[in-house]
Parts: C-alpha cells; structure tokens; sequence
C-alpha cells in the first residue's frame, strides 16, 4: 500500500500541474492535490476515513453532473460511438474534455475509496 499511494501522490500530483492551461484550473487542481496530499498521508501510515469519505461524496457529486451534462460522457458513449480520447492531447471537442474529466474523478474516487477500506481494515 505504501508504494501504491506514494505513486497516486506523485501522480495527483502530475496531473493537478498540468491543469494550469486547463480553462478551469481553480476546480480541477484542488481536485487533484486533495487526493494527493491524502494519498501522501496514507504513505505515511496517518489514515483519515472522514475525509475520504468527503471527498469520495464530491466526487461522486460530480462525476454524476459530468456523466449527464450535456456533451459529457453519456453523449460519447451513445452520440459518438465511444470516439477515441486519447487520439490527440488537444480536446478538441467538448465531449472529449468532458469526458476526460469524468474519467479523472473516477480515479480519485478509486484511490480515495481504496485507502478507505483500508483503513477501515487496519483498525479492525
């Protein structure tokens, strides 16, 4: 666990530094870097459920309004035949940020909930 969540961290990480040409870094960094400082937290062994929880509740918020808004996931899936997202870096069309975004909090849900159950594991 230790090597996994210091890997989402760096990678949080990553991802909340490319955000800084992103039309709306002000959402997306504090997005990223939430996950990864407690990523970095459970690295060192300091587990906060609550907060996980929080954020997994956000996220999850949000993921939702991304799945059904317009020109967000559903409409790729069902409009756009699951068009490619990675063909090119530049998002050209609103459905593939959209969607890339979805995507985004579907992996800070993961490692949010993952350190969760842990945690909830190791105090049993």
């Amino acid at each position: 666990m230790k090597v996994l969540n210091i890997v989402l961290c760096l990678m949080f990480i990553l991802f909340a530094g490319l955000q800084y040409n992103d039309p709306d870094p002000y959402v997306w960094m504090p997005i990223y870097l939430y996950s990864a400082v407690l990523c970095w937290l459970a690295f060192r062994q300091q587990f906060y459920p609550k907060w996980y929880l929080a954020g997994i509740a956000v996220y999850l918020i949000y993921a939702v309004y991304k799945f059904f808004d317009q020109n967000g996931v559903e409409d790729w899936f069902t409009k756009h035949n699951a068009e490619n997202l990675a063909e090119t870096m530049k998002a050209t069309k609103p459905w593939i940020e959209e969607t890339r975004e979805f995507f985004g909090l579907f992996i800070c849900i993961a490692a949010l909930g993952m350190n969760y159950f842990y945690s909830r594991k190791r105090k049993a």
